[in-house]
């Protein structure tokens, strides 16, 4: 019966452990618009992205799919002008 318990308890281990980071990765990043709020000057001016925007948009980089993905989200990611906000702040422009 231990040897059992011992078995079951290293499969576990080994299931868990490696993606015990995915999950954290996951948690780290809130995928919400509202995030990108401090790029709204750059968007609606000719203003250059500041340096807060560029943080939010490396921070939000895992959530682009998903924004493109939804047709509300999309009509505000999927523009000439936040392309080249994403240029200017050396954030890569996802191909979902």
């Amino acid at each position: 019966m231990h040897r059992f318990s011992f078995l079951s308890l290293c499969v576990v281990g080994l299931v868990v452990v490696p993606f015990s980071g995915e999950t954290r990765t996951a948690e780290a990043v809130t995928c919400d618009l509202s995030e990108l709020s401090p790029c709204l000057a750059a968007i609606t001016s000719s203003k250059p992205p500041s340096s807060t925007c560029c943080s939010k948009l490396t921070e939000q980089k895992p959530c682009f799919c998903q924004y493109l993905r939804n047709p509300t989200m999309k009509q505000f990611v999927d523009t000439p002008k936040a392309k080249r906000i994403a240029t200017t702040c050396s954030v890569e422009y996802p191909q979902c």
